[in-house]
């Protein structure tokens, strides 16, 4: 599997609030329902700011947005369904 992981800044530079303490290692954030074909990105951690990373499957296709901080809760990975076995599943 190949990803492209862009970050887009959102302009508003660092956070204004405080992170969420149950989470002081990132979120590992799964989308998926149980037994789904997936996708993972591992994220840059922690993000540079406020912003937000766009991941796109090269293999399947699907891209998706996530959205970080630059705190010690920012997303540390995404799970994400797969578009080539939704597409597979189609077609039949």
């Amino acid at each position: 599997m190949s990803l492209t992981i862009k970050w887009v800044p959102s302009g508003r530079g660092k956070p204004r609030c405080d992170p969420d303490p149950e989470y002081p290692n990132g979120i590992a954030v799964d989308t998926t329902n149980p037994g789904e074909a997936s996708c993972i990105a591992d994220l840059p951690y922690p993000a540079p700011e406020c912003g937000m990373y766009v991941i796109a499957c090269d293999e399947c296709g699907m891209t998706i947005a996530i959205t970080a901080a630059g705190r010690p809760d920012d997303p540390v990975s995404v799970r994400f369904p797969c578009r080539k076995e939704a597409r597979s599943t189609n077609q039949n």
